[in-house]
């Protein structure tokens, strides 16, 4: 409790609500090991032109939430204490920031998965702090499936799972609703009315397809309008990316992003007020001897943490 952050990277080793392939479990020690290379050269994000561990913040590593993999529903209360217990703590830089600065009241955390579930939580501790946000959300599905529709009409828990979390944090207005975004959707659905009840859970859609007509900037455009000067939580599933990039996940989609495109999509909406973020749905064992998946994972991260040091949260 002594050591004070910026920026804390926290694991969130948790899989138990998958509906496919396991594994996301081992997420956080995956794309710590694709991590490696990133300070190989010194860090320097030349898109951006900042490098985020040279600057003002602190950034931290604050290791994984022992979550328990025998009951769900107190794996989500640890995740959620777990969160909220690093997010309300004074930043290392509370005293040189400005004293208005959101920065300098509470750090931001980035979370690596993990399987979707997770944001559940995390979206409970953020609103304990900044209240309901608009989340931007990279994903080839929509995760705001009615739990009749996906895996709930077993139980009270099955209800909650990764492709339901944000349909519970939209009925617990944890979200801003039509202040919120999907972007490279391309799953099935079980028809039409799954898109209507998206934008009942507050939800505009950019579909993954849409980048052959309006590009990455277009894309960015588009979430940029969306959220506007909102404070914003960003969530990445890594199979928004195609699995010719990102093979190591629970439920791949053919026809996405390249990590090139997702990495200037990123880019692009530098200067948005970002609370929070994570990555999830890296399940290493899928990957290649290449390790793809977990170093695209990592570079996502990196271009997180550029886009946060380099704008405070006013």
């Amino acid at each position: 409790k002594s050591v004070t952050y910026d920026i804390a990277i926290l694991g969130l080793p948790f899989d138990t609500a998958t509906s496919y392939r396991p594994g996301a479990r081992f997420g956080p020690s995956g794309i710590r090991q694709g991590s490696k290379r990133l300070v190989l050269y010194g860090g320097y994000n030349v898109p951006l032109e900042v490098n985020p561990f040279t600057n003002w913040a602190t950034i931290v590593d604050c290791g994984d939430v022992a979550v328990t993999s025998y009951d769900n529903a107190l794996a989500i209360r640890q995740m959620e204490q777990g969160h909220k217990s690093l997010l309300h703590r004074t930043p290392a830089a509370a005293s040189v920031l400005p004293e208005d600065s959101l920065s300098a009241k509470f750090p931001r955390l980035i979370s690596l998965g993990g399987d979707h579930t997770v944001v559940l939580p995390i979206l409970r501790s953020i609103a304990s702090a900044y209240g309901p946000v608009s989340v931007i959300h990279f994903d080839s599905h929509i995760d705001t499936w009615k739990p009749t529709v996906f895996g709930g009409e077993k139980s009270d828990q099955a209800a909650y799972n990764h492709g339901t979390y944000f349909y519970h944090a939209s009925k617990e207005g944890l979200i801003k609703s039509g202040a919120s975004i999907h972007a490279g959707i391309r799953t099935t659905l079980s028809g039409p009315s799954d898109y209507d009840n998206d934008a009942l859970c507050g939800f505009q859609i950019v579909e993954a397809r849409e980048i052959d007509e309006i590009g990455t900037k277009g894309i960015a455009k588009r979430i940029r309008d969306v959220v506007g000067d909102n404070l914003v939580y960003l969530s990445i599933d890594i199979d928004s990316l195609d699995p010719a990039f990102a093979p190591a996940t629970g439920t791949p989609e053919t026809g996405g992003w390249s990590t090139r495109e997702l990495r200037s999509i990123l880019r692009d909406l530098e200067g948005l007020r970002f609370v929070g973020a994570d990555i999830v749905e890296v399940a290493p064992a899928y990957d290649t001897n290449a390790e793809l998946t977990t170093m695209a994972a990592a570079d996502l991260i990196f271009e997180i943490l550029g886009l946060m040091v380099k704008h405070p949260l006013a």
